[in-house]
Protein backbone atom coordinates (compact mmCIF):
# COMPACT_ATOMS: atom_id res chain seq x y z
CA UNK A 1 0.00 0.00 0.00
CA UNK A 2 1.07 3.75 -0.65
CA UNK A 3 -0.21 7.00 0.13
CA UNK A 4 -0.61 10.24 -2.11
CA UNK A 5 -1.28 13.88 -1.47
CA UNK A 6 -1.34 16.47 -4.26
CA UNK A 7 -2.90 20.40 -4.16
CA UNK A 8 -3.84 22.41 -6.89
CA UNK A 9 -4.93 26.32 -7.20
CA UNK A 10 -6.41 28.57 -9.63
CA UNK A 11 -7.26 32.13 -10.12
CA UNK A 12 -10.80 32.82 -10.48
CA UNK A 13 -11.40 34.50 -13.79
CA UNK A 14 -13.83 35.10 -16.86
CA UNK A 15 -16.89 32.85 -17.36
CA UNK A 16 -20.31 31.70 -16.05
CA UNK A 17 -19.65 28.09 -14.55
CA UNK A 18 -16.30 26.08 -13.24
CA UNK A 19 -15.83 22.59 -13.28
CA UNK A 20 -14.94 20.57 -9.80
CA UNK A 21 -14.45 16.71 -9.45
CA UNK A 22 -15.52 16.47 -13.45
CA UNK A 23 -19.00 18.16 -12.91
CA UNK A 24 -19.87 21.66 -14.41
CA UNK A 25 -21.02 23.81 -11.79
CA UNK A 26 -22.82 27.52 -12.71
CA UNK A 27 -20.79 30.59 -10.74
CA UNK A 28 -20.62 33.80 -11.31
CA UNK A 29 -16.79 33.36 -12.24
CA UNK A 30 -14.63 30.88 -14.19
CA UNK A 31 -11.13 29.79 -13.24
CA UNK A 32 -8.04 30.82 -15.34
CA UNK A 33 -6.01 27.77 -16.54
CA UNK A 34 -4.69 26.27 -19.48
CA UNK A 35 -6.90 23.14 -19.21
CA UNK A 36 -10.53 22.97 -17.62
CA UNK A 37 -9.10 24.27 -14.19
CA UNK A 38 -10.82 21.48 -12.53
CA UNK A 39 -9.01 22.03 -9.47
CA UNK A 40 -10.59 18.28 -7.65
CA UNK A 41 -9.01 16.59 -10.60
CA UNK A 42 -5.42 18.23 -10.50
CA UNK A 43 -5.06 17.71 -7.25
CA UNK A 44 -6.03 13.78 -7.16
CA UNK A 45 -3.78 12.81 -10.58
CA UNK A 46 -1.23 14.69 -8.38
CA UNK A 47 -2.06 12.30 -5.23
CA UNK A 48 -2.29 9.14 -7.29
CA UNK A 49 1.28 9.82 -9.25
CA UNK A 50 2.84 10.57 -6.23
CA UNK A 51 1.63 7.40 -4.59
CA UNK A 52 2.68 5.46 -7.68
CA UNK A 53 6.30 7.05 -7.70
CA UNK A 54 5.57 8.64 -10.83
CA UNK A 55 6.25 12.19 -10.91
CA UNK A 56 3.34 15.24 -10.52
CA UNK A 57 0.51 16.68 -13.31
CA UNK A 58 3.09 18.78 -14.70
CA UNK A 59 5.31 16.15 -15.56
CA UNK A 60 3.31 14.51 -17.60
CA UNK A 61 0.62 17.20 -18.90
CA UNK A 62 2.86 20.35 -19.32
CA UNK A 63 0.72 23.60 -19.59
CA UNK A 64 2.91 24.73 -22.31
CA UNK A 65 2.04 21.89 -24.37
CA UNK A 66 -1.22 22.81 -27.07
CA UNK A 67 -2.55 19.34 -26.58
CA UNK A 68 -3.90 20.35 -23.04
CA UNK A 69 -5.60 23.60 -23.91
CA UNK A 70 -8.83 23.75 -22.98
CA UNK A 71 -8.68 19.63 -21.96
CA UNK A 72 -11.18 18.09 -19.65
CA UNK A 73 -9.12 17.09 -16.58
CA UNK A 74 -11.06 13.50 -17.21
CA UNK A 75 -8.79 12.81 -19.71
CA UNK A 76 -6.19 13.43 -16.51
CA UNK A 77 -7.21 10.90 -14.42
CA UNK A 78 -8.09 8.61 -17.42
CA UNK A 79 -4.69 8.92 -18.76
CA UNK A 80 -3.19 8.31 -14.71
CA UNK A 81 -5.21 5.45 -14.29
CA UNK A 82 -3.71 3.49 -17.15
CA UNK A 83 -0.50 4.56 -15.78
CA UNK A 84 -1.23 2.82 -12.27
CA UNK A 85 -2.83 -0.01 -13.97
CA UNK A 86 0.15 -1.11 -16.08
CA UNK A 87 1.98 -0.95 -12.81
CA UNK A 88 -0.68 -2.84 -11.30
CA UNK A 89 -1.84 -0.65 -8.66
CA UNK A 90 -5.66 0.38 -7.87
CA UNK A 91 -7.17 2.86 -5.42
CA UNK A 92 -8.05 1.88 -2.68
CA UNK A 93 -9.83 5.26 -1.50
CA UNK A 94 -9.47 8.91 -2.15
CA UNK A 95 -10.19 12.18 0.51
CA UNK A 96 -10.67 15.41 -2.06
CA UNK A 97 -11.42 18.70 0.70
CA UNK A 98 -11.66 22.11 -1.83
CA UNK A 99 -10.96 24.95 0.02
CA UNK A 100 -12.84 28.07 -1.20
CA UNK A 101 -15.07 31.12 0.12
CA UNK A 102 -17.61 29.83 -3.11
CA UNK A 103 -18.99 28.56 -4.59
CA UNK A 104 -20.88 26.17 -2.02
CA UNK A 105 -19.99 22.40 -2.59
CA UNK A 106 -23.06 20.88 -0.70
CA UNK A 107 -25.63 20.89 -3.40
CA UNK A 108 -22.76 19.32 -5.95
CA UNK A 109 -21.33 16.47 -3.34
CA UNK A 110 -22.69 13.54 -4.17
CA UNK A 111 -22.54 14.04 -8.10
CA UNK A 112 -18.91 14.87 -7.32
CA UNK A 113 -18.67 11.71 -5.37
CA UNK A 114 -20.38 9.60 -8.04
CA UNK A 115 -18.05 11.09 -11.09
CA UNK A 116 -14.84 10.68 -9.39
CA UNK A 117 -15.75 7.20 -8.20
CA UNK A 118 -16.69 5.97 -11.47
CA UNK A 119 -12.96 7.63 -12.74
CA UNK A 120 -11.31 5.45 -10.23
CA UNK A 121 -13.71 2.66 -10.80
CA UNK A 122 -14.23 2.69 -7.42
CA UNK A 123 -17.42 2.56 -4.99
CA UNK A 124 -18.95 6.08 -4.20
CA UNK A 125 -18.05 5.09 -0.16
CA UNK A 126 -14.51 4.95 -0.97
CA UNK A 127 -14.65 8.34 -2.26
CA UNK A 128 -14.96 11.37 -0.05
CA UNK A 129 -15.55 14.88 -0.74
CA UNK A 130 -15.76 18.04 1.79
CA UNK A 131 -15.35 21.90 1.77
CA UNK A 132 -13.97 24.58 3.97
CA UNK A 133 -13.33 28.18 3.65
CA UNK A 134 -10.24 29.77 4.82
CA UNK A 135 -12.77 32.28 7.17
CA UNK A 136 -12.35 35.46 4.59
CA UNK A 137 -8.29 35.05 5.01
CA UNK A 138 -6.00 35.26 2.23
CA UNK A 139 -6.46 34.82 -1.79
CA UNK A 140 -9.25 32.59 -0.91
CA UNK A 141 -10.65 34.10 1.71
CA UNK A 142 -11.19 37.23 -1.02
CA UNK A 143 -12.46 35.10 -3.41
CA UNK A 144 -9.56 35.30 -5.62
CA UNK A 145 -9.65 31.93 -6.39
CA UNK A 146 -9.95 27.98 -5.62
CA UNK A 147 -7.82 25.34 -4.16
CA UNK A 148 -7.81 21.63 -3.13
CA UNK A 149 -6.15 18.80 -1.67
CA UNK A 150 -6.24 15.54 -2.23
CA UNK A 151 -5.52 12.15 -0.60
CA UNK A 152 -5.23 8.89 -1.52
CA UNK A 153 -4.26 5.14 -1.12
CA UNK A 154 -3.25 2.79 -3.47
CA UNK A 155 -2.45 -1.00 -3.69
CA UNK A 156 -1.44 -3.81 -5.49
CA UNK A 157 -4.76 -5.24 -7.85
Amino acid sequence: MRVGSGIDVHAFGPGDSLVLGGVRIPHSRGLIAHSDGDVLLHALVDALLGAAGLGDIGLHFPDGDPRWRNADSRQFVTTTMEMLARRSWRVVNVDLTLLAQQPRLAPWREQIRHSVATLLAVTVADVNVKATTTEHLGFLGRNEGLAAMATVLIDRA
